[in-house]
């Protein structure tokens, strides 16, 4: 780093997954820095291990934030930059960074970004959904009345909107979407640019049903359309039993299934599907 008059604020993109997103610039960075601020020391220091790097660490995380975040601060006012990461991805997006890097504003220090990897954007572009305007929401509140106003206060969002979610909490937060949301079309995102990186595509309901039966591994970015986009959808996809029930059918290959499927979209019971079905010579 180039000596400056005024202290900056390096806040560094680290890999989701794959070590190979590590861009030049940040290694570089790294290598130089005095001191870099971490989420986890441990978990940093096997990335810094990985790539020769032996600068000096100290943690900043979300519990230590109140007393460490002015500390750090002084510690630039002696004249020094300092560079912020977290586990992984940009630092300040579902993490302390963002406190961090207010203090320094506030304290006239500069903040510039090293830009790199991040899981909601890389999520969002392979999602098949409207990449154009977007909500980042992040993980949902622990407690169900906060999560439920959070819920309350999207869900005329006409973005597209953005969570995070861990494996043991997923079928919770899908089940707490379709019941606050109505069954959008969503896409669930895991193991992002790792050995098991998996797109699931279809409703919140589908992926329910899948998650009920497969238990979920890896952390999870959720992609879920707007209220505008899920209306616009329903009135594309309003469609008699028969065309319901066929191109189901088409989609998964089992009758049984795709009759479940087609009662669901439309609302009725899959004992009326089948009497239209069977009606048609289907």
């Amino acid at each position: 780093m180039t000596d400056k008059k005024t202290p900056t604020l390096y806040l560094c993109a680290t890999p989701i997954g794959n070590l190979g997103d590590m861009t030049y610039r940040a290694v570089e960075l790294l290598k130089e820095a005095e001191l870099i601020a971490a989420e986890d020391t441990r978990h940093t220091r096997e990335l810094l291990t990985h790539f020769d790097i032996h600068t000096r660490l100290t943690s900043y995380h979300e519990h230590n934030k109140a007393a460490k975040g002015p500390e750090l601060i002084a510690w630039m006012g002696e004249g020094h930059d300092l560079v912020c990461v977290s586990d992984a991805g940009l630092p300040g997006i579902s993490d302390p960074g963002s406190d961090l890097a207010a203090l320094a504003i506030e304290a006239g220090f500069q903040v510039s970004p090293v830009p790199g990897a991040n899981a909601a954007l890389s999520a969002l572009i392979a999602s098949g959904l409207d990449t154009r305007r977007f909500t980042f929401v992040g993980f949902l509140p622990r407690g169900k009345k906060e999560r439920a106003e959070l819920l309350d206060s999207v869900r005329g969002h006409r973005e597209t909107l953005i969570f995070y979610e861990a494996p043991h909490r997923l079928k919770e937060t899908l089940t707490a979407l379709l019941e606050a949301l109505g069954d959008r079309r969503a896409a669930a995102c895991r193991e992002l640019t790792k050995k098991f990186e998996e797109f699931r595509r279809g409703t919140l309901s589908e992926l329910l049903n899948h998650y009920e039966e497969n238990q979920p591994r890896g952390e999870f970015v959720l992609i879920l359309e707007g209220v505008g986009n899920a209306a616009a959808s329903t009135r594309q996809e309003a469609r008699s039993p028969i065309a319901a029930y066929e191109a189901h059918l088409a989609d998964c290959g089992d009758k049984k299934e795709a009759m479940r499927r087609a009662a669901k979209e439309l609302g009725i019971s899959r004992r009326e599907v089948y009497q239209i079905v069977l009606q048609a010579g289907q």
